[in-house]
């Protein structure tokens, strides 16, 4: 199936019954909601139809939902988030990947593990590196980064969000995947969770749904799409902006070929 550019979800909302939505840069922009993707969900809402906010945010579901309703979300729709963070911490309940733990990442993620702060080491008591982003105080410096993981490429790293950039605003941050990136280049395992590898939408997906992924970003949610043999929704007007921006519509697959992904429809903004 060729790909193509609508005008608004309503065009091909009655093929599908279930929908993952991306959240940052589809749903908000890390300071506000954009009102045509909030369009959006009240339309799914109105005709029955399940959506899940799935997102790759470090930290458990709650969280991220206590932060939508501060951008003023309605509490019915917040509540239909699930993170990757959520995801990993199922997991680590469980002790998969041993008991203590080193975390990598900013102090505002620490409710990912909460309940077995015990567990939390210094790196070389660790069994393994939890790492859900950059520390505080080394936001930029990736050398740093580097030179600490260099002398632990034995333990393991949960990478808790895949993306490896994200706009917040009109600022670009760098997330845990570009720190995963680094230490898989140094020759350390990393054990991924969200999207676009498959635990996260096996932890939200039925069998013989029939599933639309809208995302904005090729790496994890067309990626993800594909992986998952799923029908997939592009906007361009998301992290990946500058790639589409100066390009014909008849150029777009070609960026996509880039990434050895596909998707099935372009838009620029999420509307109804």
């Amino acid at each position: 199936m060729k790909s193509k550019t609508i005008r608004g979800l309503a065009e091909i909302c009655h093929k599908y019954n279930t929908f993952f939505i991306d959240l940052w840069g589809v749903v908000h922009n890390g300071v506000k909601l954009y009102s045509g993707a909030i369009e959006v969900l009240k339309n799914l809402k109105k005709l029955n139809k399940k959506f899940v906010l799935l997102s790759n945010a470090p930290r458990p579901s709650k969280n991220v939902e206590k932060f939508l309703l501060k951008l003023k979300m309605e509490k019915t729709f917040a509540k239909n988030v699930f993170t990757s963070g959520e995801a990993a911490l199922r997991s680590l309940k469980k002790n998969i990947y041993g008991k203590n733990f080193y975390h990598l990442g900013p102090k505002r993620d620490i409710d990912l593990f909460k309940g077995f702060e015990k567990n939390k080491k210094s790196l070389e008591d660790s069994d393994f590196i939890l790492c859900t982003g950059f520390l505080e105080n080394k936001k930029n410096s990736l050398d740093f980064y580097k030179d600490l993981l260099i002398k632990h490429i034995e333990l393991k790293m949960i990478c808790t969000n895949p993306d490896l950039v994200v706009h917040r605003g009109s600022r670009k941050e760098y997330c845990a995947g570009t720190l995963a990136a680094i230490f898989e280049e140094l020759g350390g395992k990393v054990v991924y969770f969200g999207k676009p590898y498959p635990e996260i939408y096996n932890f939200c997906s039925k069998k013989n749904e029939t599933v639309l992924t809208i995302g904005d970003n090729i790496r994890t949610d067309v990626k993800g799409a594909n992986n998952m043999k799923f029908d997939s929704l592009f906007i361009t007007g998301g992290i990946h902006k500058d790639e589409f921006m100066h390009i014909p519509l008849s150029e777009y697959d070609k960026v996509l070929e880039k990434y050895k992904t596909k998707t099935n429809y372009y838009q620029n903004k999420l509307t109804w």
